[in-house]
């Protein structure tokens, strides 16, 4: 396969993170300040200052991450780049051209949903271009560096202050939508950012490994790895076998396994990601 020279690939993340901050914009736009949900950072913050003030959501976004971006590159140094600025103007440029832009769901929790999903999608992308939208979680990369809490810690400490501003100004069942949404969103980037699919991890200890590997190159057609290993109970080596199958493929090799060899010892792992021949690359003729 050809490998994409650094200046193209670097474009290509840019425009990444120009698709996923609009997404992230959009968003927000359609789902979550119709809804009056302040789902954490810097667009929560801009929620309910425009519930209170009525000052325009992009201009407050704006007004914030500017002077974040800056302190963030002076306290953090090289995790701050040309990227997250990128994502840092996008996001609120579109927020501000898409303003007014009709809303059909009037139910929180759709919005809150949905809005998660879309939400997600787009954070997703921009991290998959290695950019960020700055915001709060530039406040909580600085939270990290200085008091040593973990990143999701971090992460949840300051979103978490902005739920409970949105409970004061709103009330406590958006401030549940709006954690809701949170969690939504969260699922979803994992999804997008590590490529979730149906692939499975297999791991067989079996005495039979010479016909469990003619099955699994010759009949599902897929590579694997033998490992040497000692039973703890018995003290008596066995050898393991590692593949990743597709869903399909591990299906049929649950029944197969059954027949051929029922005192095998199978686990089969979800894989969130699979890099390498026959996966993310071509297979080998």
């Amino acid at each position: 396969m050809k490998t994409r020279s650094p200046r193209k690939k670097l474009l290509i993340e840019y425009v990444w993170i120009m698709i996923g901050s609009i997404l992230v914009g959009l968003a927000f736009n359609i789902f979550f300040l119709p809804a009056r949900l302040a789902a954490g950072g810097v667009s929560g913050i801009s929620t309910i200052l425009y519930e209170m003030y009525g000052i325009e959501p992009a201009f407050i976004q704006w007004l914030i991450n500017i002077p974040l971006f800056f302190i963030g590159l002076l306290l953090l140094g090289k995790d701050f780049s040309l990227k997250t600025l990128v994502g840092t103007f996008f996001v609120p440029l579109t927020i501000w051209l898409t303003a007014g832009i009709p809303s059909t769901i009037d139910n929180p929790l759709l919005s809150a949903i949905y809005g998660g999903i879309m939400l997600g999608v787009g954070l997703g992308i921009v991290y998959r271009g290695n950019g960020s939208t700055g915001g709060l979680a530039t406040v909580a990369q600085i939270v990290k560096k200085f008091t040593g809490l973990s990143s999701g810690y971090a992460q949840l400490l300051v979103d978490g202050l902005v739920v409970i501003a949105s409970a004061i100004v709103f009330n406590l069942e958006l401030a549940l939508f709006a954690m809701m949404a949170i969690f939504v969103t969260s699922k979803v980037i994992d999804f997008v950012q590590l490529q979730t699919s149906q692939s499975k991890l297999v791991l067989i200890i079996t005495d039979n490994e010479e016909r469990i590997q003619t099955i699994i190159k010759e009949e599902i057609d897929r590579g694997l790895t033998k490992v040497r290993s000692v039973g703890g109970f018995a003290n008596q080596e066995k050898t393991m076998i590692l593949c990743v199958v597709e869903q399909s493929e591990a299906i049929y090799l649950k029944k197969i396994l059954r027949e051929e060899d029922p005192q095998a010892f199978v686990v089969f792992l979800n894989a969130s990601e699979i890099l390498g021949r026959g996966f993310s690359l071509a297979k080998s003729n």
